[in-house]
């Protein structure tokens, strides 16, 4: 339960853990996010999920005081985005995967981007071979469908970059319906 005047918030880390670089372990995310005063921290498997609660609202600062803390005790930078849980509970409301047909090669992404989106993508968007659609942008997060029998997963992410840059990081549709049933029980 939230304390008063306190908000909700899921920050989504880039890069870490990933191909054996840049190794967090969550005890240690954890603490880190403790020390900041940040109350009810949990995080979600291993890819730099942290769900907490702050007084702070400006999610700009509160996302440029993470990463710089975050760097200062783990010795590299760590780009934080943060949503609200009330953001992700649209999201999944909102189930923007709801149509799609499911096989063991299409996975399902939601993107999310720091800044607002400038981009003038027309959407729904297909990669030339279909292997690749980006379907929708939702507060400021990207929904992509991806068949991997055709398209690799780093490729697909490197067609996003260029479309919205570096400042993203993106996250399996299995990850973020465990957040909204973590988020739930908080």
């Amino acid at each position: 339960m939230k304390t008063q005047n306190r908000q909700r918030y899921v920050s989504f880390l880039r890069g870490i853990n990933v191909g054996g670089h840049h190794k967090v372990p969550m005890a240690d995310l954890t603490g880190v996010f403790e020390r900041m005063n940040f109350e009810h921290v949990v995080t979600l498997l291993n890819s730099g999920n942290i769900v907490f609660d702050a007084t702070i609202s400006d999610s700009l600062e509160l996302e440029e005081t993470i990463s710089a803390q975050l760097k200062e005790s783990f010795g590299f930078p760590c780009p934080t985005i943060l949503r609200t849980s009330e953001t992700i509970q649209r999201l999944l409301d909102t189930n923007p995967f709801n149509d799609v047909k499911l096989t063991e090669d299409i996975r399902l992404y939601v993107t999310f981007l720091r800044k607002n989106n400038q981009n003038r993508l027309t959407l729904p968007w297909k990669s030339p071979d279909n292997s690749f659609k980006i379907n929708d942008i939702l507060d400021n997060s990207v929904v992509s469908i991806l068949d991997v029998s055709r398209l690799r997963t780093p490729e697909a992410m490197g067609v996003l970059e260029r479309f919205f840059g570096k400042d993203i990081t993106t996250r399996n549709w299995n990850t973020i319906e465990r957040l909204g049933k973590l988020l739930s029980t908080l």
